[in-house]
């Protein structure tokens, strides 16, 4: 393991300089016209994994944008860990707010900015240099590993499931290990053992069959916008908690043991209203802020429309208003579950002089994975060493769909060893990730993985 770290160290400029070679190739996967760009990025990749000496890799097809698959087993006996990785990318746009040309990588105090830079390149590209270090210095890897890196991520993983499904015994490994999160802050290591799932639905009220002059029929017809917003309005009681019937259910509840981690944790509650610009925070009550945006379920609405929204005025009563509603689900919630509910609860609620229409947009599962597990210890005693300091152990408010797609198709749990910060605009303009952590992270991933071969 010494000798990979200081290899690392020895290396790291050049490094680098390869990270950026990854970073120029434009693969935007929601860009049909970007689609030979994706193609490339899965090819410059599997070319790369192939120099350093990983035994097997292939670019394997979906329906959509391929998958790169790399294998080295160095004993049957061993443990076997599953990394994944995404290397498609968010659109880059709106391109004036970008400092330097988001595929034109530039090192500026200490992060390197380029789109991709954090999410999710730079992460994964963690693992296949430590995989290196370990193959220059040791011949080999510690343990066996799999690789399967996607290029629809950012397109919502259509054809992943299905390829695990088809490929389980291809896949098979202890545990999967996925670097595409956050650091709980700056110098503060963290291991993610939760994420949240997600139900998103779009709903319409139909009133009249068209806008009506508000003058002449105002009074008598009912009007769909009033009506959608007091419904949604009524979607919370006072106390912030939802009031869907049966949303509560299945909820696991937070241990007493989980509550003293959450407020053990550096969360500046004042800072962070003030940072997001809101004048105080709002959360169901009994809950802390930290609590409430991680680990309890929500619902909001993400958008609403109706009537007439242009410049000026015009007094019509609208034929219909929609609004679109997301759920952050925590374990124990599914997502077909909750749309059920949510379906049953506008449905009753729905006035008589109204038509429904609901629509179930898409869904994700939650995961929780033991934070008392081999490899999950493994991983906290590689951060610690890294960082000086034990790892907390997180939930994420986020969903990363494919983590309990590893677990209800493969049957494995997930280390999520992430070394982002939520300040480095992985979805907007100037996208960085700070090159300390770049670092910190290939030397935490050659220490998991020296620590977790000795657990077999």
């Amino acid at each position: 393991m010494d000798k990979a770290l200081a290899y690392t160290e020895a290396h790291f400029d050049r490094f680098v300089d390869e990270l950026k070679d990854f970073l120029r190739i434009p693969s935007v996967s929601t860009d049909s016209k970007r689609a030979g760009d994706v193609r490339k990025a899965a090819e410059w990749l599997a070319v790369h994994m192939r120099a350093l000496g990983v035994e097997k890799v292939d670019i394997m097809e979906t329906a959509g944008h391929p998958i790169v698959y790399g294998e080295h087993l160095v004993d049957p006996a061993a443990s076997t860990i599953l990394v994944y990785g995404h290397y498609d990318v968010q659109p880059p746009e709106p391109l004036e707010l970008w400092t330097s040309d988001p595929f034109d990588p530039q090192v500026r105090d200490g992060n390197l900015y380029a789109r991709g830079s954090c999410d999710d390149k730079g992460q994964l590209f963690m693992h296949v240099k430590a995989a290196e270090a370990w193959f220059q210095t040791e011949g080999r890897p510690p343990l066996n590993v799999k690789y399967i890196f996607e290029g629809e991520e950012e397109i919502g993983s259509k054809h992943l499931p299905g390829f695990l499904r088809e490929h389980k015994e291809l896949l098979a490994a202890d545990v999967a290990v996925v670097s595409d999160t956050a650091l709980f802050g700056s110098g503060v290591p963290s291991i993610t053992y939760g994420l949240r799932g997600l139900a998103y639905v779009e709903v319409t009220l139909q009133g009249p069959a068209i806008d009506l002059h508000s003058g002449v029929y105002g009074g008598a017809v009912h009007n769909p916008i009033n009506a959608l917003a007091r419904m949604i309005s009524d979607l919370h009681d006072e106390n912030h908690r939802v009031t869907i019937e049966g949303f509560y259910d299945n909820v696991i509840p937070l241990t007493p043991e989980e509550r003293e981690t959450f407020a053990s944790l550096p969360f500046d509650g004042e800072s962070w209203v003030r940072e997001v610009g809101a004048s105080k925070s709002k959360t169901e009550t009994g809950y802390s802020p930290l609590e409430g945006t991680t680990a309890r379920p929500t619902l909001d609405c993400n958008g609403i429309w109706g009537g007439f929204t242009g410049e000026g005025a015009k007094t019509v009563l609208p034929a219909k208003a929609s609004a679109k509603i997301s759920c952050r689900l925590v374990p124990g919630q599914t997502p077909e579950e909750i749309t059920a509910k949510l379906e049953a609860h506008f449905r009753k609620h729905t006035p008589d002089t109204m038509k429904l229409t609901f629509t179930d947009l898409h869904g994700g599962h939650g995961a929780l994975t033991p934070t008392d597990s081999p490899a999950m210890q493994a991983a906290s005693d590689a951060m610690e060493a890294v960082y000086h300091q034990k790892p907390y152990m997180v939930r994420s408010g986020g969903s990363i769909p494919i983590v309990a797609d590893f677990k209800r198709i493969l049957g494995q749990d997930t280390v999520l060893m992430g070394f982002g910060l939520d300040s480095d605009a992985i979805h907007s303009p100037n996208e960085k990730f700070g090159l300390d952590r770049f670092r910190a992270g290939i030397d935490s991933v050659i220490r998991f993985m020296g620590l977790y071969a000795r657990t077999r």
